[in-house]
Order: structure tokens, then sequence, then C-alpha cells
């Protein structure tokens, strides 16, 4: 079977002129039998805007055609940027409103560039839309005695949509609707809708989250097909398929689980001795290919979520909780199928021989770590004496987690410690506190745990040439570095390539040279923003960010689409060398998996910065008033963004700031004052008060109070 890659590589060809349907199958000599999987292949890529179609009904590349595939970002003023597919150096494009014909943001697109530039922006207008973001709309409806119209809760949607009398479903002014698109957009006509779905009042419970759900096309309850499938799934491991001679019986060997208090789905267990100077650690995956295989319900069903979804209030699964949490999860105690990854490690974090593959595990204990930090580092008694078996194992843990972590610094691998807010919740809902969370000693290690199995099984299935999905992570590219050190001459600093790319070692010296300085959060953040978003893909490109020249995700089958088709690859290795035809259909396969994956990991990333966003704005919103001590987390010619202790952020506007005019300082990025050249510029300390709590736009409005020296 031609896979993608080779179609697309046959038409790259310099040599290619744009064929018609039937002549590309007789220059390209696809079997009889193969047909019908080409022309589905062909549909889709022209249906995603990796090939097009000349007027004269032949297929050709974009570029071949003078377009560029890409999907729109909105603006709430009503014009959108196009980003590219493909990583280009030059930047996106700017759409005009009168050039968007009727696009909108999330959309799929073909645009072509416009002749000529205003100002150095290249803009571009859309040719064509080859998908729809969203069928649906979230949004607050607002009714009038003979139509009501619904206000996007995504913003950069940029406009409102029409809902006539007969289409409002009794919806009341203030309600949150779910509206279905009827008519789309033009340059002379709003878009036009029905409400599908009457969610409530914003205030009531939960509706704020299902409200997010519901605006990012997220599924909530499993097909009837796929929940009764789930249903049939076995609560105990099969005897027959524990002593099966294709598994190895780990069932003697001690092991742990550890995670956070309130994890349920626990899919990944860890063992450990020493021998000599060697440390044999062992890290055993729930077999989550065992129970879905491929082409069933439940396959199809995880493909399309493509990852769990975690709110604070709630969690998407990826699958159903008679896997996630019953078979498929380690639970302490129970035999359990497994994917095991035996590393034999030396004292330099060296793998120098492994072993992957099938088995059956019995977990001893669920640890938590909390618990097993107070083991390590608070010297908890109670717990020492609980869990006596156990306490050399945590020690060997601890010292090959440091090995491990020297190790990738030492190649370089650029180790961002950014703390993350952690939303505690009362029972209605609503926030009762934001605190921060740090990464401790026990998180670290099964961190690095995780790390070096997913570079290991990366490594050996690159080797044996067999189709996987990889975790890729690209250098940055050469716009986005230059904005970075534009931004990095202001503390003398700069990172300049060896070569076409920046090093991940040049990153990590400059995260070295600011710990502890009064810009490090915000640098830190800044040279996060310049790199390139990870994704999945079918090549081993390689991970940028851990400097590891093969990764994959092997380790959380039950929550990551991609793991579970990495257990699928190394399953199709056990019997022998692959054949041709097993091969190719794995190759596509995997093609669907990595291009699925890749957008749902950033659906679902979008919708839980949402979450996170809202809760926090919430939260601010009863201490509207108050004064707080902020640091500047990034200033632009409008005003200053501050960042609380809590890690609340909101934006003090410039025209706020009444004792002088303020100009904008693009280059040293800070805003300085005309009369006495006072300066606001990222890392500084200022006192503030909140003003302005917006929960439906999710922002927080702050005045200065006093700025902080020193």
């Amino acid at each position: 079977m031609i896979a993608r890659e080779e179609l697309l590589t046959f038409m790259k060809e310099g040599a290619y002129k744009p064929l018609g349907e039937e002549d590309l199958i007789r220059e390209l000599k696809v079997p009889e039998e193969e047909l019908e999987e080409f022309r589905k292949l062909l549909e889709d890529m022209l249906s995603r805007g990796e090939l097009v179609l000349t007027k004269k009904m032949r297929v050709a590349l974009p570029w071949h055609m003078g377009l560029i595939p890409g999907r729109i970002q909105g603006n709430p003023k009503g014009f959108g940027f196009m980003i590219p597919d493909e990583n280009r150096d030059d930047g996106d494009f700017f759409i005009a409103p009168r050039d968007l014909n009727g696009a909108m943001d999330g959309d799929r697109v073909l645009v072509r560039e416009n002749p000529g530039s205003v100002a150095g922006r290249r803009d571009a207008t859309v040719e064509k839309i080859l998908q729809r973001k969203h069928e649906t709309i979230m949004g607050t409806f607002e009714k009038s005695k003979k139509f009501g119209f619904v206000i996007p809760d995504n913003t950069r949607i940029g406009q409102d949509i029409y809902i006539t009398k007969k289409k409002h479903m009794d919806a009341n002014t203030g309600d949150k609707v779910l509206v279905k698109i009827t008519k789309w957009p033009s340059d002379r006509r709003s878009a036009e809708g029905k409400i599908v779905e009457v969610l409530g009042k914003m205030g009531d419970p939960g509706i704020d989250i299902l409200a997010i759900v519901r605006s990012h096309d997220l599924r909530e309850e499993f097909p009837p097909d796929v929940a009764e499938q789930a249903r049939k799934v076995p609560r105990n491991v099969d005897a027959q398929e524990a002593a099966s001679k294709d598994r190895k019986d780990l069932r003697d060997l001690p092991m742990v689980t550890i995670d956070g208090a309130d994890a349920k789905d626990l899919d990944d267990a860890v063992s450990i001795r020493r021998e000599g100077d060697h440390y044999h650690l062992g890290v055993h995956i729930a077999d989550v290919s065992h129970y879905v295989q491929p082409g069933t319900v439940l396959d199809e069903e995880a493909l399309n979520r493509a990852t769990s979804v975690y709110f604070p209030d709630r969690v998407l699964p990826m699958l159903p909780v008679e896997l996630s949490n019953g078979i498929c999860s380690l639970n302490a105690g129970t035999d359990r199928l497994a994917m095991s990854c035996l590393m034999k490690i030396d004292g330099q974090g060296n793998v120098v021989s492994y072993e992957v593959g099938p088995s059956v595990i019995h977990v001893d204990e669920r640890m938590t770590y909390d618990d097993v930090n107070a083991l390590l580092e608070e010297d908890d008694k109670n717990l020492k004496k609980r869990y006596e078996r156990f306490a050399g194992d945590f020690d060997l843990l601890k010292q090959l987690m440091r090995i491990l972590k020297d190790k990738r610094i030492r190649r370089g691998a650029i180790d961002f410690e950014f703390p993350e807010v952690k939303i505690i919740l009362n029972d209605d809902g609503s926030v009762r506190e934001l605190k921060k969370r740090t990464r401790n000693v026990a998180e670290s290690i099964i961190e690095e745990c995780m790390l070096v199995a997913n570079e290991t099984v990366a490594e050996h299935l690159y080797n044996l040439e067999v189709p996987a999905v990889y975790r890729v992570h690209e250098p940055p590219s050469t716009k986005k570095l230059d904005i970075l050190n534009s931004f990095l001459e202001h503390y003398d600093m700069k990172i300049q390539p060896d070569g076409d790319h920046a090093s991940p070692r040049d990153y990590q010296e400059i995260l070295e040279k600011i710990q502890k300085e009064p810009h490090e959060y915000p640098t830190s953040l800044m040279m996060l923003r310049s790199m390139m978003h990870a994704r999945y893909a079918v090549d081993a490109l390689g991970h940028f960010g851990l400097a590891a020249k093969f990764y994959c995700h092997f380790t959380s089958p039950i929550r990551r689409y991609p793991d579970l088709f990495v257990h699928r690859s190394i399953r199709a290795t056990m019997g022998g060398k692959v054949s041709e035809k097993k091969w190719s259909r794995l190759q596509e396969q995997a093609v669907e998996a990595a291009t699925i994956s890749s957008e749902k990991e950033i659906q679902a990333e979008e919708a839980e910065r949402e979450a996170v966003k809202l809760k926090v704005v919430q939260y601010m919103a009863e201490h509207v008033g108050s004064t707080f001590t902020a640091q500047i987390s990034g200033v632009i010619a409008s005003g200053f963004f501050v960042m609380l202790d809590n890690l609340a952020e909101g934006l003090v506007k410039a025209s706020t700031l009444l004792d002088q005019f303020y100009h904008y300082d693009e280059k040293k990025m800070r805003l300085v004052g005309e009369r006495d050249g006072r300066a606001f510029g990222i890392g500084e300390k200022v006192e503030v008060r909140l003003v302005k709590a917006d929960t439906v736009r999710q922002t927080l409005d702050f005045e200065l109070e006093e700025f902080i020296n020193g």
C-alpha cells in the first residue's frame, strides 16, 4: 500500500506535473486490490489540503497552485491570522476581514499570499475553507422580541450568531447555550444558527466547566456500543493469558505505583534493585493493547478522543472506567497484564542492556507522591515502619533519579521549573484556594524513570525499523529565535546558533544564568514561548527540549493514544520480521494516529488552560478592591501584565498610569515615562489593586498602587 509520505515525496520531485487520478494510479503502479485504499488516501489528503485539484481535475501540491494550507486564528476585532501547517521562518499571514471569506477561528483553509505588503506585514486571502473547526459554538444568549443572538464564549470568533425566534428553544437572556451553525458568515451577512442545548445560567454549579467542554467539542459520554463493549471486558486477568509463553512472569518482582493521592487510573509501576555498579530498573505499563484491539469500537473511540482531558472538577477519560480504573489500572494486590521495559543502567545513567515486552505483574503497594517524599525528605518514622520493606528501594530510586537527571543536563537537556497553580474546590465547584504546585523528589523520581523508558523504547523501535508514533520536538525557528534574542539583549545575553539551529544546551545555559534573578520567571517564559510545540510523528526527528535523539510516549496508554500505538508496534515485532503488507498497514495507522493525536492534544490543552484561567478569575472576583504585591511578567504597548504570588495574572493598562504619558520601548520591552524616564520592565515588583474580574472574557484588570524598588 502506498503511504502518504511516498505520495508526497513522488509529487515533490521536480519533474512531477499534475496528473489526473487515473494517470496517477498508472504512474504509481497501484495494484488493483489497493485501489480503494489509495482513493481513500487521496480523498483524505484533498480534504486536509495536503493535495489540491486543478481546474482540470488534476492532483497537485498546494504550492504548485500558489496556495498555502493552514489554520485560521481569529481576533475579536474581526481580522485573523493564518498559521501555516509547515513551520515557516517568515511567520504567519495577516488576513483582513474582507479576505476571510467566511472563515472563522480554527478553520482549516487554503490561502494565497497577496502581492505587496503593508509595513512589512505579509497579507493573504482565504481561497478555500477545507474544514470547519466548529459545527457548534458555545455562548451566552441575548433575547429580544422578534429574534435573539448568541455571543460566543470564544472571543476570537469576533461576531455574534443570529437566532430566529423559532430556533431559540425558549432560552432566556443570560443562558449558556450551544448553537449549531445553519448558515456560515459571508462578507455581508453574519452567521446564523439554531440553539440545540440550553445548559443553564453561568452561575449554576458545574455549568462553567460544562460550557468549556461543549465549546471545545469534547466528548463526555461514551456511545452505547462502546459502553457495551467496555462492560464485556473481563474484571480479572485471564489465567491462560498470564501463563502465555509470550509473557514474562514478573509477579515475584517487588514493585510499587507512585501517583497523586487522588489518582484512579494507575498505568505505571516501577521496580528496582542494584547489582554491583548497575541499577536494574523496571518500568511496567498497563497492557491496554491486549484489551483494546484495532478495528473495534473501543479503539475507534479511543483514537477519536486520543487523550484524556483533565479539568479542576472532572476528567474526560480516553477509555471507559471499566478499563481506565479497572482491568488496566495497576491496582495493588492484584495481577495485571503489562508491557515491561527492564533496563540495566550504569553509574553514568547509560542503559547498557534492556528487554521490552509483555509481562504479568503484581503490584505490592500503591504509594503517593506525598508519602514517598515524606519517607525520603522528612524522615517520617511512621511511614518508614509501614513501608520498611521498600525503604531501600526508594533510596535506590532517588540515587538513580539524580544520575539520570545529571546525565540529561550534561547532554544539554532544558530543565524548565515552572510553578503551576493547583485549584482547590469547594463541594459546589467554587474555588476555595489557589496554591502553588511544585515538583517534589517523588515526582522527579517517576519523571526520570518514565523518560528513560520512553527513550529506550523509541530507540528500540527505530532500530527494528517498525512503524511507530514518535514524540518529536523540533528546534526553534529563526524568527522565534530572533524575537527571543531581542528580549535577552536587555539582560546582555544572547543565544548564538552554531550552524542552522540553536542547541538545547544554549537554552539550558541561559536558564542557569538567570536562577534567582528577578527576571527569572518571565525570561523562562519567553524562552518557552520561543520553542516549537511538541507533536507526534512517524519519523524519529528527535526531541529538542530533552536533547534526545530518540523519544516516544510509552508510559501512559490509559490516557494517551500514541502510547497505545507504541505498545502495538512493540507487539508487531515479537513474531520476527514484519511482513510488507503488515508494515504498510501499520504505517498508515501510525500516520493517522500521529495526526489525530497532535490535533486532539492541542484541543485538550486549550480546554484545560481555559478552565484553569476561568477558575482563577472566579476566585479573584471575590477579591476586587484588594491590593497585592506582584511581578511584571510582560509588557505591551497598551500596558503591562502582572503576576501575583498565587499565579493569577492580569493587565495594568497604560491609560490608568496618570502621572505622565508612557511610550513603549519595543526593543527593551518596557514602558518609559516621557517626563522623568520612570520605566516599567519585566521582572520588576509593583503593588497593584484589583479593579475588575471579567468571568466572561476571563481577564483581570489591575491598577498601579506603588512601584517597589529593588
